[in-house]
């Protein structure tokens, strides 16, 4: 999002025909729109990896993300960021007043930016964290926390966007800070202000063992959920890189933007690669984990964002070789010092986020550390150094006071009870997989194949005739509790069937159903 030196062009907008005036802003909006579809993976992500217990929590917190953002970023946060003022906040444009018509694209593009900084929490403080205290966090960072980073950055009237002159080699050189797509502004902000959030919430019940204080496994409910939201992800990416252009009319403005898209799938790809190694090698597992790929690839997403208009595809290469260390390092950090993140929302954003930050530093092919090592090489890694610092210094500091405030007036976490049951059915009106929803009111055949080998076959449903000549009264619309009320437990230590099946291998209960198959209290078959 910065109109920095590019190695094929920049995205300013001066002197600009109507006609490519409307062409950027039908960009910025197609960008947007994409963009925002990120909430939509998110959600699917948060959900997945969290106990179905807690689903419709999660479920509301991500869907209203777009909405409490949109009301403090309109009211307040655009004004902070980009209204007339000085080199730390801007103070005009409150509630859009006086924002000319041609600059609403603009505003559209930066308020979804805002909103994903504070969906980034919502992961870390999932389970038990109240709904009161996520409309509070929600509109403070997407209100003022993030605006004055993003004024820093990406306002021509910011510090580190206008940088600072120096004399190298007799000529005068402007030096500043660079971010083109938010590995700083954005994920560094969102990883922070999650890391505060979760140190201070403190961990879910049971997450760590009371005696060893070792992690122990408490999974998300749908790795199918999870897997989904990061392919939702990745195209929000793709727009979120290649849209930070601002602008599609300059000559060399779709060479910046097809580059980001490039650099975005080969960071990506490789943090996912050398992630799904590092959990099978047995350096910290021996497994094909899924949640971990599928979290590496968005962190090698997020590490990129910063050099994806200005680094080589062999350094996004590096970029994400280098984010898996950091990514899968973070997490383990996390465990070791106890503090608990459902999503590893602080492993993906701000470890990734913080080395995203300094890796252009290093990587840039035409003054990075690598193969320039210069004293100008030098400045930019202070720089980079300089605006990272910053801004954790900035959302630590104010995250820190908001959530111990939610903390000491008690709206920050949930009461014991309700979060060792589940915050949906008494929080948030119902469960979102009701038992009550599922089945129909028609009998099925089921074939099944015993332990033992045989085959069986049991019938599930519910028929109720002791009402004749009426409509069935019965229970039609959970026929499978039914069945499993009339089914009595036994824990034969031989493993022996329940109740033997019929010749025709069926059984039909006129109130009910039991399973044949359901021996020694476990489950044997489809039902």
């Amino acid at each position: 999002m910065t109109q920095g030196t590019s190695i094929v062009g920049n995205g300013t907008g001066i002197g600009k025909t109507p006609f490519q005036e409307t062409m950027d802003q039908v960009f910025l909006m197609t960008m947007a729109l994409l963009i925002q579809l990120m909430q939509c993976g998110f959600a699917f992500l948060e959900v997945g990896c969290v106990r179905s217990k807690n689903v419709s929590s999660i479920l509301m917190k991500t869907v209203l993300d777009a909405f409490v953002a949109g009301v403090a970023y309109w009211t307040v946060g655009y004004a902070f960021a980009y209204g007339e003022g000085n080199e730390f906040i801007g103070w005009n444009h409150f509630a859009t007043s006086d924002l000319p018509s041609n600059k609403f694209a603009y505003f559209f593009y930066e308020f979804v930016i805002a909103s994903t900084a504070s969906t980034i929490v919502s992961g870390a403080v999932a389970e038990r964290c109240e709904m009161v205290a996520y409309l509070v966090y929600s509109f403070v960072i997407t209100g003022f926390i993030y605006p004055i980073v993003s004024r820093w950055a990406w306002s021509p009237f910011g510090w580190l966007y206008i940088g600072q002159e120096y004399m190298i080699d007799n000529s005068t050189v402007t030096i500043k800070y660079h971010d083109f797509a938010g590995s700083g502004v954005v994920h560094a902000v969102g990883g922070t202000a999650s890391f505060f959030g979760a140190l201070i919430l403190g961990p879910r019940l049971g997450r760590f063992h009371p005696d060893s204080k070792d992690p122990l496994p408490m999974r998300g409910h749908s790795l199918t959920f999870a897997s989904l939201g990061i392919l939702i992800l990745f195209i929000g990416f793709l727009a979120f890189n290649g849209g930070s252009q601002m602008s599609v009319s300059n000559p060399g403005d779709g060479d910046i933007i097809s580059l980001a898209a490039v650099n975005t799938v080969l960071s990506a790809a490789t943090c996912a690669y050398l992630t799904l190694i590092i959990h099978k090698i047995g350096i910290l597992g021996r497994s094909w984990n899924v949640m971990f790929v599928v979290n590496g690839s968005l962190s090698g997403m997020v590490a990129i964002c910063t050099g994806c208009d200005l680094l080589r595809p062999w350094a996004a290469i590096i970029v994400g070789a280098v984010t898996a260390v950091s990514f899968n390092f973070t997490a383990w950090l996390m465990w070791r010092l106890k503090i608990d993140d459902p999503v590893d929302a602080i492993a993906v954003h701000f470890g990734g986020g913080v080395w995203g930050t300094l890796s252009i530093a290093f990587l840039d092919y035409e003054n990075g550390i690598l193969r320039n090592w210069n004293y100008k090489s030098g400045l930019i890694l202070g720089w980079q150094l300089a605006g990272i610092l910053s801004i954790i210094a900035w959302t630590g500091v104010l995250s820190s006071i908001m959530f111990g405030l939610l903390k000491i007036t008690g709206f920050f976490r949930v009461p014991e009870e309700i979060e060792r049951k589940g915050l949906d059915v008494p929080k948030y009106g119902g469960p979102a997989y009701p038992l009550d929803a599922y089945g129909h009111g028609h009998v099925e055949k089921i074939p099944t194949v015993l332990e033992n080998g045989e085959l069986s076959c049991f019938s599930l449903g519910y028929i109720n005739d002791s009402m004749k000549g009426t409509s069935d009264t019965g229970p039609y619309e959970c026929p499978e509790i039914k069945a499993m009320n009339n089914m009595p437990v036994s824990f034969i230590p031989d493993v022996q069937l329940i109740v033997t099946p019929p010749e025709d291998g069926c059984l039909n209960r006129k109130n009910g159903q039991i399973n044949p198959g359901f021996v020694c209290a476990f489950e044997r078959t489809a039902l």
